[in-house]
Order: C-alpha cells, then structure tokens, then sequence
C-alpha cells in the first residue's frame, strides 16, 4: 500500500486538527478519490431486498442455507461475505428470533474479526489508519456511555464465541469511534441501508459550506467536488443535515460529533430567516408561539424517526398529515420543518405507490429548495443543476430517465 492518494495529502487543519487537502485543481462533479468500505454491515430490516455482501437490490436473491436469514445475489458473493458473515451464521442459528445485536455492535465484531485477519494496511487506510480514528470517550455524557456498555454486552453475548475479544477499555474507545465515523449507506431515495467504516473518508473534516459530497457505490464511498477547488483547499463535508437553521444544525454537531461549527455560514446566519418564515396574518405570530410550534416539530420529527419502522406506512402518512395540519397554521410551507414532514410524506406515499400523493408533496417541496439553493436565479440554477446532474450520473448512471430529464430542465430558457 502507498500510503497516499493521488491528488490529496494529510496535513493539520488551523482549528480543526487533521484533515485533508487537495494537491491539484478539481472541478464540479469530478471525482476526488472512492474508497471501499474497511467494515460494513447491511441493516437487519434490509435483509432479503439488498445482497448482504455487494449491497445490490434484486428480487430472487439466494437464502444462506444454514442460518436462513442472509440473502445473496449468487454464490460468488455468498463466499466473498463467508468471513464476516460466519460470525452471524452461527450466532442466529443458536439464538433465533432472540438474535437482537445493535447495528453498531455488528459492525464493532466485522472491525475486530477483520483486524485479526489483516496482515498490512488494508486499501481503505491510505492515508488514515483505522486505529487513528477520532474517539470521544472522554467527552461522553452518562447516557452515551450506557448506551455503550449495552453495545458491549451484545457483542460479548452474540459473538464472544466466535472472536477474541479486547480489554473493556479498548471496546469503549472502537465502539466511539465507530459512533463518531461511522457512515450510513444510503440508496437511490437516501434511506438507511447499512452503516460502514471508511478510515480515510474519516479524515476529512466538517463545514455547513461543504467542498464534496459523498456517494456510495455498492459499498464503496466515493468522494466527489461540489464545487471548484485549487490547490491547497481544505476538503469539507457536512457531518449533518444542512436544511437546518444554524442553531439546530450546531445543536446536532454538538451533540453528535462534540464541536460547534464556525463557518461564514454558521457566523452570519444569512438563510435562517427564509428557513424559519411564519405563515403572513394580518396580526403578527407572538414569538412564544412560534417557540411552542419549533418546540412540537422537532417532537414530531423525533417521534416519526423512532416509528419508522414500527407503525404501517398508512399511520406514517397520517402522521405526516396531522403534524402538517398543525404546524401549516404557525409556518409558511417554505419553512424547514414543514419541508422535513412533506418530504418524508412523499416517501411514504412512494413506498406505498401512490404516485399522485407522491407528485403533490414533491412539488410543494421544489419551490422552496430552489429558493435555499439560489435558483431564482438562472445562471446559478444551471449551476446547480449541473452539480446535481454530476452527482446523479454516480448513482444512477448517464443513461437514467433522471439524467435525461435532468438535461432537458437545464436546457430551457
């Protein structure tokens, strides 16, 4: 292994600790550099839709035949799985349905299980070591810590027998570490399907006026620009939803990654006021008003998160539909907590296929998108269209119905 990445090198950030900066030009849309996964693991609910090995959605995938709960797209993929997927075989087969590990305790055993396999750095460590990964142990509050330790103990009850397990105090820092770099895996309509570790990615340091995004292939992460860069420049991602207001957003880092962001956005606060617009009434909203209903949103969206995958896609909607009832009569629908409940109300309606429902949300969304990404202006627009159109050319492919539809709006006058 090299130890390095074309175009890209390692150095310390003003501010920020290690990070990551590009050598050469890049351009919107080009490709900084794609990194495989050095650990991943497909979600337990995802089981039997995705290939636990390639993460390709097919129907007719093939059943493991011992534990019967593991799905393949063909035996090649069954046997290039076998290594990790030993450890959960066997684990299943003695618990059955009281087999409950957390996502994050399948992914801890597949780091251990692959580090006593390796023999150098892998291809996901060139530039980062997965031992060199931030950890926060020292800055976890009393409820993360007991999250944790249940992580442990599942990992000590499910795999033990199948791993060597390290000191207690090892555990707590990978098991933060994971928690802090850990990726979600996303698919074509950006809903969970995995978690993984990308050592590498990891590196790269966090900004509300991000320099790339990152996609996934399969199980590979690839890392492309958003925006111009030169020589010199910081790669940025975002840790974080950035649809968000500033306090809410620097609410979220703080408590997950435990900083506050201080980028010229997060300073001047300039698209706060668009992002929180109240509905016009001819007497003014008091702001005790407005406090209580920001209040009752992110209630809302918290409860709607953990119902996810417990209530039917019927009580879902509902729950969409009331919350937006309610909050329609203190906020604009431009406001991003309405923007929030529409968009998942048009996921729902698109997994229950129900198109017109689908259609009806997804263009009450568009507007007030186009708004936050500087469309009302056409030359920027384009801009971002064509970012958007780069981006999408990864997942989908230059030859999808996106694209050429795609092509067609950025064509207009």
């Amino acid at each position: 292994m090299t130890g390095s990445i074309e175009g890209l090198e390692r150095f310390d950030s003003p501010g920020k600790g290690r990070g990551l900066r590009v050598t050469r030009g890049f351009k919107v849309g080009e490709l900084l550099f794609s990194c495989p996964a050095y650990s991943y693991v497909l979600s337990v609910k995802e089981r039997g839709c995705y290939c636990e090995f390639c993460f390709t959605r097919k129907e007719g995938l093939a059943r493991c035949g011992k534990c019967k709960k593991a799905f393949y797209c063909n035996a090649k993929c069954q046997k290039g799985d076998w290594a990790m997927h030993k450890m959960e075989c066997s684990s299943m087969t003695v618990f059955g349905e009281n087999w409950c590990p957390s996502e994050i305790s399948r992914l801890v055993s597949r780091i251990l299980a692959k580090k006593k396999m390796q023999k150098e750095r892998c291809a996901s460590e060139k530039i980062l070591l997965i031992g060199e990964m931030q950890s926060h142990l020292v800055d976890e509050d009393n409820e993360k810590r007991e999250m944790s330790e249940a992580d442990i103990a599942g990992l000590h009850r499910f795999y033990s027998k199948h791993l060597e397990v390290p000191e207690h105090k090892e555990l707590l820092t990978l098991f933060s570490q994971v928690a802090c770099n850990g990726f979600t895996i996303e698919d074509d309509e950006l809903s969970h399907i995995g978690t993984a570790i990308y050592p590498d990615v990891a590196l790269i340091n966090h900004s509300c006026l991000p320099s790339v995004i990152v996609t996934y292939n399969g199980t590979a992460a690839e890392v492309r620009a958003v925006r111009d860069m030169k020589p010199g420049d910081e790669v940025l991602i975002s840790y974080i939803d950035l649809l968000y207001p500033t306090d809410d957003r620097n609410s979220r880092l703080r408590e997950s990654y435990y900083f506050t962001c201080d980028c010229q956005e997060c300073k001047s606060k300039s698209k706060d006021k668009a992002k929180l617009k109240v509905r016009k009434k001819r007497d003014s909203i008091e702001p005790e008003v407005i406090n209580n209903m920001v209040r009752y949103a992110k209630k809302t969206m918290r409860e709607f998160r953990a119902f996810k995958h417990e209530k039917t896609p019927s009580e879902l909607l509902e729950m969409c539909e009331q919350s937006l009832e309610e909050m329609g009569a203190v906020f604009d629908d431009s406001n991003v907590y309405m923007l929030h409940m529409m968009y998942q109300a048009m996921g729902v309606c698109l997994y229950m296929q129900d198109v017109d429902g689908a259609i009806r949300y997804g263009e009450k969304i568009l507007g007030p998108f186009r708004l936050y990404m500087g469309m009302e202006r056409h030359s920027a627009g384009i801009s971002a269209l064509k970012k958007a159109k780069a981006i999408m050319e990864v997942v989908h492919g230059k030859d999808h119905y996106y694209i050429t539809e795609l092509q067609k709006e950025m064509e207009q006058k």
